[in-house]
């Protein structure tokens, strides 16, 4: 599995029943802070007890800085940037939290953040685990066959665009709405309000025919991108829109020819893929 760290994607792991968000950043987990201190802690107000603890320990408040880095991460409210440590940082920190979880959550720390060292050594475990995840959340065979090629096409494409200087993360969800729009309609944000979903991945609620749209129009925009040799933002946002309009211009010729839509509102938040019969689309 390729990483890139312009494209952080948010994880949750589970520390008995409590949810910790995790990224990749620098081929390695980093963990939302503020999770931790819930996980460890009775508190409700984390960035207090974080504030308080700095404050105690005089050690780490010199040094936060080293073991704390702002990335972006998935939240309620959208991808905002919070503070995150790797598995060292964490392990510092945690020092400064008097816990009874603290040993059990060491050993769980050191679990899952190994776990990206393995995938690191052995690419395909990533893939093993991801379908694993999706066949246990219900989804058909074919569903995950499908999502894990568009991953593949996703990952080539701001491959390319990395090459070609786009570096803001801004940048990406620009170009990303360019192609969703002129292959659907919908920005991904628009997408998500037609689907009811607010947190949820947008494509683990798509079903084959928009996922294949998808693919076709972010790998005929990949294409475009090499043919015309884009640079740059600006003409990056062209090929996009071009390679989304691919997708268009195919997803309305079979809409004419079925008299139905490709996108539905069908979304699988409350029963797996693989039990649900999608109804006719609007």
């Amino acid at each position: 599995m390729k990483n890139n760290n312009h494209q952080s994607t948010t994880k949750i792991a589970i520390f008995r029943g409590k949810k910790v968000r995790r990224t990749i950043h620098k081929n390695e987990w980093w963990f939302v802070v503020e999770d931790v201190v819930l996980a460890l802690t009775d508190t409700t107000n984390p960035k207090d007890y974080i504030n308080k603890m700095r404050r105690r320990d005089k050690d780490l408040s010199k040094g936060y800085g080293q073991f704390v880095h702002t990335l972006f991460v998935e939240t309620p409210g959208g991808r905002q940037k919070m503070n995150c440590a790797n598995t060292e940082g964490i392990f510092r920190i945690i020092q400064s939290i008097p816990s009874s979880k603290a040993e059990p959550f060491k050993r769980w720390l050191a679990r899952v953040g190994y776990e990206r060292v393995q995938e690191i050594e052995d690419p395909e475990l990533a893939t093993k685990r991801t379908r694993a995840l999706y066949k246990a959340k219900g989804y058909s065979t074919a569903w995950i066959e499908k999502r894990m090629r568009g991953i593949e096409i996703r990952e080539t494409l701001t491959d390319e665009w990395q090459k070609r200087k786009i570096k803001e993360e801004k940048e990406y969800a620009i170009l990303t709405a360019e192609i969703s729009k002129a292959a659907f309609g919908m920005t991904p944000s628009e997408y998500k309000k037609f689907k009811k979903l607010r947190r949820e991945n947008l494509r683990d609620h798509m079903d084959d025919l928009e996922l294949i749209f998808s693919m076709l129009g972010e790998a005929a925009t990949t294409e475009i991108t090499k043919t015309k040799d884009a640079q740059g933002f600006k003409q990056s946002k062209q090929t996009a829109r071009a390679g989304g309009l691919v997708a268009g211009k195919a997803r309305r010729d079979l809409e004419s020819k079925t008299g139905k839509r490709v996108s539905t509102k069908e979304n699988y938040l409350q029963t797996p893929e693989s039990q649900k019969r999608l109804k006719s689309r609007d």
